[in-house]
């Protein structure tokens, strides 16, 4: 630690005998805290795995969300409840490389704390699970970083006897924990060679030891207002040469999501993450992933977490701005993204850069980023489906990252899709011309006919193979007698006495006939509605309906 301890007197307790869930609320904002003042210092140091200068950053922000976790927690919360919510903030908000490698280090730490006493000896078997948990979760470990001193920390509380007298048993621990912290940063400089080169400790080393030094105050309630990180010294000869040289040509990209996946299919996404690139690191559990990656081919990256499960929160970040490639368009555009011809020309026609997929896939990453640089520099994206949508924040936050704004609308239909284009105006500012947008198609609902291929429950009861189903706004609302008779029923149920416009997209089989039933019914009851029919030719789905 780099302060002396507390003067006796006082507002000094004895050392804690048990890291209840109060002290672990301390650590915590303390961590955050401290990380926060830290955070310029620990930024300066970064030179591994790419020197982006922000791993101080990323620090401070993953023990801010973890902090920020525990303060939503009741007061009376007990052991499990509070550890599993510090392990869970950590994960959802970690940032960069050192902050999920840490994030994971928490989740060892939670492991024994929330089913344990709280005593020494679960401190030292959280902080040896820490380190083997972190350590299993990068797929290329290099020694001088991070990992080392957790493992440095790990053999030095490890070395505790096992029988240690119950008085001041955590804060023995603790003060061994920080030692060993302390002592093995200031040796990465000699076990990296891009950190010799540059006379720096590892970055995400100094952050952990400061994480570290923290516990060990709250347990001894010695606070320091201020712990040190060492600064950048002359070259120093490396021990070994141990672990890569500095990259003479890193990846171009820094990929993170959040992943809603089974276990079963994490094993194949680290293979394959791992052939893609390197620094990666994969933590988390029963479902939910936190995944880092650097590559060259960020699509890839992301298509790979979807194939697993669910990618969200997608961040992609340029790891080498001066090599970001030249942007074709200029000035304001729409992307929209169409399944089926006719909607295509529609979407074409009304201005917007056009990206095709198939009926029930997503279109490629690659064809939504090459679309955004097309369309401009101001642009707004049209997913028109909740499974498109993910792809197209992922090419938002690459475009962004060339130097675009672009904002992803929530359309969910290609009804919606269409309101939102109808009152686009280039000539208003950008904000402004998104709030419209977003309006629009906020105010449109959206229903099709479609007729099942298989046997499934539904919202609407048991459907099998060659049943009707009529869909409301994503939900199947009724099951029909027959096409035409369910997409009447679908217009009147989606209709209201403030309904204005009905748009009608028939579909590449068989949708004329339904389509003219809806409008001969509208025709007859609701004279005051203007209808609007268009050639979409969808496959899968007969007709498309839209109320504004």
């Amino acid at each position: 630690m780099s302060s002396e301890p507390a003067e006796a007197g006082e507002g000094v307790h004895p050392p804690l005998q048990v890291l209840d869930p109060n002290a672990v609320r301390r650590w915590s904002r303390l961590c955050a805290d401290a990380l926060g003042r830290a955070r310029a210092d620990i930024d300066a140091l970064n030179v591994f795995p790419v020197p982006d200068g922000d791993t101080g950053t990323n620090l401070h922000l993953t023990m801010l969300s973890a902090a920020e976790a525990l303060d939503g927690l009741p007061p009376a919360a007990d052991p499990e409840t509070t550890w599993r919510a510090l392990a869970d903030g950590a994960l959802v908000g970690a940032r960069g490389n050192s902050g999920v490698i840490v994030s994971q280090a928490l989740r060892g730490m939670a492991e024994v704390f929330k089913q344990g006493k709280g005593d020494g000896r679960d401190l030292r078997d959280g902080l040896v699970r820490a380190a083997e948990l972190a350590r299993n979760a990068v797929a290329r470990p290099v020694e001088g970083t991070v990992l080392t001193v957790l493992g440095a920390v790990a053999d030095a509380v490890a070395e505790q006897p096992s029988q240690s007298p119950p008085a001041g048993e955590l804060a023995e621990v603790a003060g061994r924990a920080a030692v060993a912290a302390r002592t093995a940063l200031g040796r990465t400089t000699g076990q990296l060679e891009v950190l010799a080169r540059n006379g720096v400790v590892d970055a995400g080393a100094a952050g952990l030891t400061v994480i570290v030094e923290t516990l060990a105050s709250v347990i001894t309630d010695s606070y320091v207002d201020r712990y040190q990180v060492p600064a950048p010294t002359a070259r120093v000869e490396p021990e070994a040469a141990k672990g890569p040289d500095g990259c003479a040509d890193p990846p171009c990209y820094e990929v993170m999501y959040l992943l809603d996946a089974r276990e079963s299919a994490v094993a194949a996404l680290r293979e394959e993450l791992d052939r893609l690139g390197d620094s990666l690191v994969v933590v988390g559990g029963e479902g939910l992933w936190n995944v880092h990656v650097h590559v060259d081919d960020a699509g890839a990256a992301i298509e790979a977490g979807m194939r697993a499960g669910r990618p969200y929160r997608i961040r992609v970040t340029y790891l080498d701005a001066p090599a970001r490639p030249h942007r074709a368009g200029h000035g304001r555009g729409v992307v929209a993204v169409a399944a089926g011809d006719g909607i295509a020309h529609l979407f074409e026609d009304a201005g917007a850069v056009v990206v095709r997929r198939e009926p029930g896939t997503v279109p490629p990453l690659a064809a939504v980023v090459a679309a955004i640089r097309q369309a401009g520099t101001e642009v707004v994206v049209l997913p028109n489906d909740s499974g498109t949508n993910a792809v197209a924040v992922a090419a938002a936050e690459i475009a962004r990252e060339e130097g675009a704004v672009v904002s992803v609308l929530p359309t969910k239909a290609t009804v919606q899709g269409l309101a939102a284009l109808a009152v686009h105006d280039p000539l208003r500012r950008f904000d402004d011309d998104v709030v419209a947008m977003t309006g629009a198609a906020g105010h449109t609902r959206h229903g099709h006919v479609w007729v099942a291929d298989r046997e499934a429950m539904t919202s609407a009861g048991m459907c099998r193979p060659g049943d009707v189903l009529g869909v409301i706004d994503g939900d199947v609302a009724l099951i029909g007698p027959g096409v035409d008779e369910t997409a009447v029923e679908v217009a009147v149920r989606m209709l209201s006495v403030s309904s204005e416009l009905v748009t009608l997209i028939i579909g590449a089989e068989g949708g004329e006939r339904p389509a003219r039933a809806v409008r001969a019914h509208l025709e007859s009851t609701r004279p005051d509605i203007e209808i609007v029919t268009y050639e979409g030719a969808q496959g899968g789905y007969p007709l498309l309906i839209g109320v504004e």
